[in-house]
């Protein structure tokens, strides 16, 4: 099934104990046969003969690629187009998705974030959207130069590379040592110099790895080997490095302190050597362009409020960082069996009525949090948080919603009658035509119509959803329906890029990352 159910189960696929094929070969106890394994799996997560990983562009749909199209410029002009994109990176404590539901302390910051700004420009209903976009790491300082967003909220370590080229908040952290972690294959090593001819695993795109160059220079210049410098595939996270050393298919890595500290509790086999230290006294930051003085100004702003160091902020890092099992299997809440009904059930039905299955998915985490027994005070019943006297009507004709099957049966053909009977005009496009008719789904069809001859009347295009039929949405009903819009669309943005993501990574990676799906099923 592949990705299918990623989203609400994407820590099944990472949860358990090591590769089995790595513990039977050091069972076998040759050293020919750990050199072979770990040969084999070097070749596999090291990124320099991978294949190109597509874009954030190219993996987002038209026309939902729209929102990754260049455009720089600082605050003012973000307020006016009411956009902020920002970029994250997927996994760990920063941000993962738990049951289809965004979470991460650099989520919740974000989430406060767009709060913020629009308290502080008075912003009730008609709010400036601060879009969060999941990526590899290897395009979050990228991506953000060439204009695909607007800053990067992540554990940024500031450089003075970096700073040549980027804006840099104020720290989330500081003080941070950039230390050797090491698995059951590494040698014992007693010093830095130790790692003199040593194979290291790190992305090419972190901090660790630019910090090791300068390592090896060192290390040369007393006259021994340097250090081998292995890029892995920049779609493995630090916790899936991290199972890699801890399988003994790899030896050393490099990483910072309170991440070492944070995983070790999940990898019993990994040893952190906060003796052994690439890189001391770090801090991460934010990080913004150049060209947005007025951007980087806000976030300090906010983060003086909010940051790490206030009590928001020290709660808000402290609850992620205090349990890595539970962020590391986000999603074992639910059963495998739940997951793969829902997962399955909506790709049936969204393909019967031309939908994608995320939207679908989209819309059912934000109509009841992918919840079957979710009951609301106006009848609505489940998943789809549909009406009973709604789905037995004729244009829907399912009578009994009590079921997963039904529920998601009856949402998506009720969806697909709202979009063919009041949004089939040739003026509309494929995106409008959805979310028209998710705000007729959450509102009533009669009332959107409504909405839509008000906004032609008002100079609106009656044809577009954001900044136009919305905008009188919001005027008559309040922030209720724009909400529910806004955020099915930015779940459904989050959801596509991951889900592709996850598809490529099981291709590369499945037999070294995942053998503890069978453990986490059983």
């Amino acid at each position: 099934m592949s990705a299918l159910f990623l989203l609400i189960a994407v820590a099944l696929l990472a949860c358990g104990p090591g590769n089995n094929d790595a513990d039977r070969a050091t069972e076998e106890g040759t050293a020919a046969a750990d050199a072979e394994v770990q040969s084999a799996v070097a070749d596999e997560v090291v990124a320099d003969d991978a294949p190109v990983t597509p874009s954030t562009g190219e993996l987002l749909p038209m026309p939902f690629a729209a929102i990754w199209q260049p455009w720089t410029g600082d605050y003012d002009g973000m307020v006016e187009r009411r956009v902020i994109r920002v970029l994250v990176p997927y996994g760990g404590y920063q941000f993962y998705y738990d049951k289809g539901q965004p979470r991460g302390a650099v989520y919740e910051l974000v989430q406060r974030f767009e709060t913020y700004i629009n308290e502080q420009l008075g912003r009730r209903n008609i709010k400036v959207y601060v879009v969060v976009i999941p990526v590899s790491r290897d395009e979050l300082l990228p991506a953000l130069q060439q204009g695909h967003a607007d800053f990067v909220a992540a554990d940024l370590t500031i450089t003075d590379a970096r700073s040549a080229n980027f804006n840099f908040s104020r720290p989330l952290l500081s003080g941070i040592d950039e230390v050797v972690v090491t698995g059951p294959a590494a040698p014992d090593l007693d010093s830095v110099d130790a790692l003199s001819g040593q194979d290291i695993l790190v992305r090419r795109s972190s901090s660790y790895y630019e910090h090791l160059q300068q390592l090896a220079l060192i290390i040369e210049e007393k006259g021994l080997e340097p250090p081998r410098v292995n890029a892995a595939d920049e779609l493995l996270e630090t916790e899936d490095i991290l199972e890699i050393l801890n399988a003994g298919m790899f030896g050393i890595t490099v990483l910072d302190d309170y991440k070492a500290n944070f995983w070790s509790e999940v990898f019993p086999d990994i040893v952190v050597r906060d003796d052994l230290v690439i890189n001391a006294g770090g801090s991460i930051a934010w990080a913004t362009r150049k060209d947005s003085p007025g951007l980087a100004s806000i976030i300090n702003k906010f983060l003086r409020e909010f940051g790490k160091g206030t009590l928001v902020g020290n709660d808000t890092f402290n609850r992620y960082l205090k349990d890595a099992s539970r962020v590391r299997c986000a999603h074992s809440g639910q059963s495998n069996e739940t997951t793969r009904e829902i997962a399955k059930v909506m790709q049936t039905y969204a393909s019967m009525y031309d939908f994608d299955w995320l939207m679908l998915l989209a819309q059912g985490f934000q109509e009841s949090g992918l919840r079957q027994n979710r009951r609301s005070r106006a009848g609505a019943i489940g998943i789809m948080q549909i009406k009973p006297s709604t789905a037995a009507d004729r244009n829907v004709g399912i009578d009994d919603v009590s079921t997963i099957d039904n529920n998601i049966h009856a949402g998506a053909r009720y969806l697909r009658f709202l979009a063919d009977r009041y949004f089939s005009n040739d003026d509309i496009d494929e995106l409008n035509k959805w979310l028209l008719s998710l705000a007729a789904y959450n509102a009533g069809p009669a009332r959107v119509a409504g909405l839509r001859r008000e906004a032609r009347k008002n100079g609106y295009d009656p044809n577009l959803w954001f900044n136009n039929v919305e905008i009188i949405a919001a005027r008559r009903i309040g922030r209720e329906t724009v909400t529910y819009v806004s955020n099915i669309f930015k779940y459904y943005i989050g959801y596509q890029i991951i889900n592709d993501r996850e598809d490529i990574r099981a291709q590369r990676h499945n037999d070294t990352l995942t053998a503890c799906v069978d453990s986490a099923s059983g």
